[in-house]
């Protein structure tokens, strides 16, 4: 069984869980996000099923997004452009960087920021029990040579 497929028996026991029916197009949804390796909106996630389905509609993307977060399947993130981006949940832990200017989100581990945070909660008397960071950032461009942009 391939990860992808994994994933797709998760997504399906959870909706089943909850007491959705499995139909083909909500099979649909939970293959294109099974297969996602970015943090894809709805909309995203409509757009690539709809080029499978044409019959699909965004309105049962959302449901099911919706009943995957609260089965906790995925996780929800609301970055700064006020977008909900979604990813599979039970990942080991890890932070993002957004790229401001594209949207790009990049996921990244960081054991000095994990330390940190720690050693930041002990010191104010308190033990960290979760915690979530998002760092927004603009790619750095190229050094000038000569007062010109070098390439």
């Amino acid at each position: 069984m391939t990860e992808t497929d994994r994933r797709v028996a998760v997504f399906e026991t959870q909706l089943k869980g909850a007491g959705l029916r499995m139909t083909q197009q909500r099979r649909l949804i939970l293959r294109v996000l099974a297969e996602a390796d970015d943090h894809p909106d709805a909309k995203g996630i409509f757009t690539r099923a709809f080029a499978l389905d044409p019959t699909l509609s965004l309105s049962t993307v959302y449901r099911t997004m919706k009943v995957l977060e609260s089965q906790g399947a995925i996780e929800r993130h609301a970055f700064e452009d006020g977008v909900s981006r979604y990813e599979h949940a039970g990942q080991e832990h890890h932070d993002h960087l957004i790229d401001v200017d594209s949207g790009e989100v990049i996921e990244f581990s960081s054991d000095a920021i994990e330390e940190l945070q720690r050693r930041i909660a002990a010191e104010l008397g308190y033990e960290l029990v979760r915690h979530r960071l998002e760092l927004y950032g603009r790619k750095k461009q190229p050094a000038r040579k000569n007062g010109r942009k070098s390439g």
